[in-house]
């Protein structure tokens, strides 16, 4: 009688099998919400790895938990991105600025466009998106342009992987790379609501060192479809990069209702000499705000058009919204720079990006302590 210990080809199957479930078990398991400074800690390795010196440089912490397994061709304006496989998710790394005019231009071209709405990329390429369902939400349209060719590329990576079994992914990038994770996190998610992507889909987001995205109502918008810990932006407090573009607010970016929609009218109705005073003062706060929105949006937007369309050629303009209330955006950890941070990385003017890098942002994610987020 043949037994079932003495059988090398049962004792395969079972091993087969065995191995089936446990792949199964670990590509079942989700994501979990709320912010893991291990799980960050790969994803700057991750992010590390989008920078050449980086890849030859033996003494840069490498990733541990995960596989490289796609890298993009170049896009866009100057934008790439890598496909990374782990135990329990797959990571969408997003590269950041390069040091070509063209991804310079990119972060330049500061105007901003409706969060909902179409572009025209190319004449093989138009991308109708949804970044949030608020008409007042305005995003940054260099890097909207960015998440137009990008998505093209990652959504048939997601579909493939998501046909194997994998349904947690992790949108990751540092700079540029984590100012268009707010965008891609925005479309991807809003895809997952109309249908378009599986509902069971997980993403989270880990956004380091990104300047500000888009006005007040885009990250509001941003916090809402993200909240409950599926989504971080983590920033270095000596770094001055998540402090930009430049934010100008003007009474028209305040809520409807606001104590100064009717402030020319209540200030007529004041007798003189106090409508004197008070109209003065008032022309002189808010004029200077109107004129340099409309200079930024001007230089930034529709010169800065001219530009883009040397590299992008059958790009067609948007139409600008009339807003540079740029915010920062998204569930923050602040990273402290402390006395200790500075002596190791002390300040330097010749050196502008010195705190912007992946190392000072591992070095204070190393110092983190349990409650420190």
């Amino acid at each position: 009688m043949i037994t079932m210990a003495g059988n090398p080809i049962i004792k395969s199957i079972l091993v087969a099998f065995l191995l089936c479930l446990c792949s199964f078990a670990i590509s079942a398991q989700s994501l979990k919400r709320g912010f893991n400074k291990e799980e960050f800690l790969e994803m700057l390795k991750i992010s590390g790895m989008q920078v050449n010196r980086a890849i030859s440089d033996s003494t840069f912490p490498q990733p541990q938990y995960h596989k490289k397994i796609y890298r993009s061709a170049v896009m866009g304006l100057d934008n790439r991105w890598d496909l990374w496989n782990g135990p329990n998710d797959a990571v969408i790394s997003i590269r950041g600025t390069t040091n070509t005019p063209t991804s310079w231009l990119e972060n330049f071209y500061a105007g901003t466009v409706a969060a909902k709405g179409s572009l025209h990329l190319s004449n093989s390429l138009t991308f109708n998106y949804n970044l949030s369902d608020d008409p007042k939400a305005a995003v940054h349209i260099g890097w909207l342009i960015a998440t137009g060719y990008l998505s093209a590329d990652i959504l048939p990576k997601i579909d493939s992987l998501y046909k194997t079994g994998q349904k947690n992914f992790i949108i990751t990038g540092h700079s540029q790379g984590g100012a268009i994770s707010f965008l891609m996190t925005a479309y991807l998610t809003n895809l997952k609501k109309t249908g378009q992507l599986p509902s069971d889909i997980q993403f989270k987001t880990y956004c380091s060192a990104a300047p500000k995205p888009g006005n007040l109502y885009f990250a509001y918008s941003y916090e809402n479809i993200t909240k409950g810990g599926w989504a971080y932006n983590v920033v270095n407090s000596a770094d001055w990069v998540p402090e930009a573009p430049i934010t100008i607010q003007k009474e028209t970016d305040f809520n409807e209702v606001n104590p100064f929609v009717n402030a020319t009218t209540i200030i007529k109705k004041q007798k003189f000499p106090m409508n004197f005073v008070l109209r003065f003062a008032h022309r002189s706060l808010s004029h200077p705000l109107y004129k340099a929105q409309r200079k930024n949006e001007k230089l930034l937007g529709k010169r800065a058009t001219q530009l883009i369309k040397k590299s992008l050629p059958e790009f067609v303009a948007p139409t600008f919204m009339h807003t540079s209330n740029y915010v920062r955006t998204g569930a923050t950890i602040t990273l402290y720079a402390d006395e200790s941070y500075y002596f190791y990385y002390p300040n330097n003017s010749s050196k502008i990006f010195m705190h912007h890098l992946i190392a000072p942002y591992i070095y204070l994610v190393n110092k983190m302590k349990d409650g420190d987020y």
